[in-house]
């Protein structure tokens, strides 16, 4: 909605609107073809003041529905006064005749019916908008979910591959550690094996010690 437009439009009927009160303030006290004339100027301005209030009807459905819902009763307001200036204008003619009364009564009649319609077309309107509203964000929604959905697999994937990473890494720890184990029994025979060459070698360097007294002895000390 064009906030200007439709200031505009209500500044138009404003202007309209006191004229036809002048208008009607004017054919108090007039009779003849004075008041008829007044009468049927009357009868314009009313019917350039509903035409101004139509447009803007059109102009305000766009509006917020808090706005709408202001104008809606405000514009409702004016036509019930533009209707009353009319009544009035009606009943202090005493020689217009009945089919003046009646066509002014169903205008009046016109009025008020088209004040109705517009009210439920106004409604009908938020409805839309209130179930529009509705679908779109069950549409963000089911986008939402369906993110959520995309992630959550995302994740359970992930999360796949580090398990399986994990058990290749456990994998690695208990090869490593069978390895471990049959480096430290290769350590200790190793380690046995040395204790026992050197048990050996003890054991040899004794008989060669032995051996070489035993030649000693009898080689020095044998002859005496």
């Amino acid at each position: 909605m064009s906030s200007e437009e439709f200031e505009k439009m209500h500044e138009a009927y404003r202007g309209v609107y006191e004229e036809l009160k002048s208008q009607c303030e004017q054919v108090t006290g007039c009779s003849g073809e004075q008041k008829k004339r007044f009468l049927r100027e009357i009868d314009e301005k009313a019917e350039e003041a509903n035409e101004i209030l139509d447009g803007m009807e059109k102009e305000m459905r766009n509006a917020p529905l808090a706005y709408r819902n202001q104008m809606i009763i405000k514009i409702r307001s004016y036509r019930k006064d533009v209707s009353k200036l009319q009544r009035d204008a009606r009943n202090s003619d005493t020689g217009y005749g009945a089919h003046s009364d009646f066509k002014y009564a169903v205008y009046g009649a016109e009025n008020e019916q088209s004040s109705h319609l517009a009210s439920q077309r106004a409604l009908l309107l938020q409805g839309t908008d209130s179930l529009n509203r509705a679908s779109q964000s069950i549409d963000r929604s089911h986008r939402i979910a369906a993110e959520t959905d995309q992630i959550g697999s995302e994740i359970i994937e992930e999360l796949g591959e580090q398990r399986e990473q994990l058990e290749r890494s456990k994998d690695r720890l208990i090869n490593t550690g069978e390895n471990l184990s049959r480096s430290r029994k290769i350590l200790r025979a190793m380690s046995r094996r040395i204790m026992t060459n050197k048990l050996l070698l003890g054991i040899i360097i004794l008989l060669e010690v032995a051996i070489l007294g035993a030649v000693v002895y009898l080689k020095f000390f044998r002859k005496h």
